[in-house]
Protein backbone atom coordinates (compact mmCIF):
# COMPACT_ATOMS: atom_id res chain seq x y z
CA UNK A 1 0.00 0.00 0.00
CA UNK A 2 0.52 3.36 -0.08
CA UNK A 3 -0.30 6.66 1.45
CA UNK A 4 -3.48 8.18 -0.02
CA UNK A 5 -3.51 11.10 -2.25
CA UNK A 6 -6.91 12.74 -2.67
CA UNK A 7 -5.56 16.18 -4.23
CA UNK A 8 -2.36 17.03 -6.41
CA UNK A 9 -2.44 20.72 -6.58
CA UNK A 10 0.84 23.10 -7.70
CA UNK A 11 0.40 26.56 -6.54
CA UNK A 12 2.97 29.23 -6.00
CA UNK A 13 1.14 30.66 -3.43
CA UNK A 14 1.18 27.27 -1.84
CA UNK A 15 -0.49 26.79 1.38
CA UNK A 16 -3.04 29.83 1.11
CA UNK A 17 -6.80 30.72 2.09
CA UNK A 18 -8.70 28.62 -0.30
CA UNK A 19 -6.33 25.99 -0.20
CA UNK A 20 -6.68 25.62 4.20
CA UNK A 21 -10.62 26.13 3.48
CA UNK A 22 -12.64 25.24 0.83
CA UNK A 23 -9.71 22.37 -0.58
CA UNK A 24 -8.91 21.11 2.39
CA UNK A 25 -13.51 20.82 3.15
CA UNK A 26 -13.77 19.41 -0.23
CA UNK A 27 -10.74 16.27 -0.33
CA UNK A 28 -10.56 15.95 3.75
CA UNK A 29 -7.14 15.08 4.12
CA UNK A 30 -5.82 13.93 7.39
CA UNK A 31 -2.14 15.83 6.77
CA UNK A 32 -1.31 18.36 4.21
CA UNK A 33 2.52 17.71 2.34
CA UNK A 34 4.01 20.17 1.25
CA UNK A 35 6.64 19.47 -1.32
CA UNK A 36 9.88 21.93 -1.74
CA UNK A 37 13.26 21.65 -1.79
CA UNK A 38 13.75 26.21 -0.80
CA UNK A 39 10.70 26.10 1.31
CA UNK A 40 11.62 22.80 3.10
CA UNK A 41 15.47 24.76 3.71
CA UNK A 42 13.97 28.21 4.52
CA UNK A 43 12.45 28.11 8.24
CA UNK A 44 10.80 31.05 8.38
CA UNK A 45 8.70 30.25 5.32
CA UNK A 46 8.00 26.59 6.66
CA UNK A 47 6.71 28.21 9.90
CA UNK A 48 4.20 30.04 7.91
CA UNK A 49 3.01 27.80 5.92
CA UNK A 50 2.95 24.97 9.11
CA UNK A 51 0.84 28.54 10.89
CA UNK A 52 -1.65 27.87 8.23
CA UNK A 53 -2.86 24.92 8.50
CA UNK A 54 -6.43 24.54 9.14
CA UNK A 55 -7.70 22.62 12.55
CA UNK A 56 -7.22 19.28 12.98
CA UNK A 57 -4.65 18.83 10.11
CA UNK A 58 -1.57 18.44 10.39
CA UNK A 59 1.23 20.18 7.45
CA UNK A 60 4.58 19.17 6.63
CA UNK A 61 6.95 21.04 4.56
CA UNK A 62 9.80 18.28 2.95
CA UNK A 63 12.00 17.97 0.13
CA UNK A 64 11.33 16.26 -3.16
CA UNK A 65 13.55 13.37 -2.38
CA UNK A 66 11.51 12.80 1.17
CA UNK A 67 8.26 12.74 -0.58
CA UNK A 68 9.54 10.21 -2.85
CA UNK A 69 11.02 8.35 -0.51
CA UNK A 70 8.10 7.89 2.29
CA UNK A 71 5.49 7.67 -0.53
CA UNK A 72 5.83 3.69 -0.39
CA UNK A 73 6.70 3.68 3.23
CA UNK A 74 4.08 1.24 5.02
CA UNK A 75 4.23 3.74 7.71
CA UNK A 76 2.74 6.27 6.14
CA UNK A 77 0.12 4.40 4.46
CA UNK A 78 -2.70 6.33 7.05
CA UNK A 79 -2.30 9.53 5.72
CA UNK A 80 -4.49 10.70 3.76
CA UNK A 81 -2.76 13.64 1.37
CA UNK A 82 -3.76 17.19 -0.03
CA UNK A 83 -0.52 17.25 -1.78
CA UNK A 84 0.88 21.06 -2.76
CA UNK A 85 3.79 21.68 -4.99
CA UNK A 86 4.84 25.05 -5.81
CA UNK A 87 5.88 24.39 -9.18
CA UNK A 88 4.97 22.14 -12.34
CA UNK A 89 8.21 20.83 -12.48
CA UNK A 90 8.46 19.98 -8.71
CA UNK A 91 5.60 17.83 -9.65
CA UNK A 92 7.29 16.32 -13.09
CA UNK A 93 9.94 15.21 -10.50
CA UNK A 94 7.41 13.60 -8.12
CA UNK A 95 5.79 11.69 -10.62
CA UNK A 96 9.36 10.56 -12.65
CA UNK A 97 9.92 9.42 -9.07
CA UNK A 98 6.98 6.96 -8.73
CA UNK A 99 4.27 9.30 -7.05
CA UNK A 100 1.26 8.20 -8.80
CA UNK A 101 -1.54 10.80 -9.18
CA UNK A 102 -2.88 9.10 -12.60
CA UNK A 103 -6.45 8.58 -11.09
CA UNK A 104 -6.48 12.82 -9.93
CA UNK A 105 -4.89 14.49 -12.43
CA UNK A 106 -3.30 17.32 -11.37
CA UNK A 107 -4.77 20.91 -10.35
CA UNK A 108 -2.86 23.64 -11.09
CA UNK A 109 -4.32 26.52 -8.86
CA UNK A 110 -1.62 29.48 -9.22
CA UNK A 111 1.32 30.03 -11.29
CA UNK A 112 2.98 33.62 -10.35
CA UNK A 113 3.90 36.11 -13.53
CA UNK A 114 7.30 36.65 -14.38
CA UNK A 115 8.93 38.77 -17.86
CA UNK A 116 8.55 36.88 -20.68
CA UNK A 117 5.48 34.66 -19.32
CA UNK A 118 1.29 34.38 -20.88
CA UNK A 119 -1.22 34.42 -18.60
CA UNK A 120 -3.65 31.47 -19.57
CA UNK A 121 -5.96 32.30 -16.73
CA UNK A 122 -5.91 35.42 -13.96
CA UNK A 123 -3.93 33.17 -11.61
CA UNK A 124 -1.71 31.18 -14.07
CA UNK A 125 1.04 32.36 -16.11
CA UNK A 126 3.26 30.15 -18.19
CA UNK A 127 6.81 30.80 -19.84
CA UNK A 128 8.74 27.60 -21.89
CA UNK A 129 9.55 25.49 -19.02
CA UNK A 130 5.80 25.51 -17.93
CA UNK A 131 4.45 25.07 -21.06
CA UNK A 132 7.20 22.08 -21.45
CA UNK A 133 6.27 20.51 -18.24
CA UNK A 134 2.76 20.81 -18.60
CA UNK A 135 2.93 18.81 -22.11
CA UNK A 136 5.55 16.39 -20.72
CA UNK A 137 2.81 15.64 -17.78
CA UNK A 138 0.28 15.27 -20.25
CA UNK A 139 2.33 12.89 -22.45
CA UNK A 140 2.75 10.94 -19.76
CA UNK A 141 -0.73 10.64 -19.72
CA UNK A 142 -2.19 12.83 -16.84
CA UNK A 143 -5.21 15.14 -17.00
CA UNK A 144 -3.08 18.93 -16.36
CA UNK A 145 -5.80 20.51 -15.46
CA UNK A 146 -6.93 24.56 -13.76
CA UNK A 147 -9.16 24.92 -10.89
CA UNK A 148 -8.78 27.65 -8.21
CA UNK A 149 -11.62 26.13 -5.83
CA UNK A 150 -13.39 23.36 -5.70
CA UNK A 151 -16.82 24.50 -7.25
CA UNK A 152 -14.95 26.16 -10.07
CA UNK A 153 -15.16 23.45 -13.85
CA UNK A 154 -11.87 22.30 -14.44
CA UNK A 155 -10.48 23.73 -17.23
CA UNK A 156 -8.23 22.10 -19.35
CA UNK A 157 -4.48 23.13 -19.50
CA UNK A 158 -3.25 21.65 -22.59
CA UNK A 159 -6.58 23.06 -24.34
CA UNK A 160 -5.71 26.30 -23.04
CA UNK A 161 -1.93 26.02 -24.59
CA UNK A 162 -3.16 24.78 -28.03
CA UNK A 163 -5.83 27.58 -27.97
CA UNK A 164 -2.97 30.01 -27.68
CA UNK A 165 -0.92 28.41 -29.72
CA UNK A 166 1.81 27.87 -26.90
Amino acid sequence: MTMDILLARVDSRLLHGQVATAWAKKVKPNRILVVSDSVAEDNLRKTLITQAAPPGILVNVITVEKMIRIYQDSQFDSFKVLLLTETLQDMLKLVDGGIDVSDLGIDVGSLAYAVDMTMLTDAIAVGKEEIATIRTLHERGLTVYAQKIPNDSRKDLIKMLDKNNL
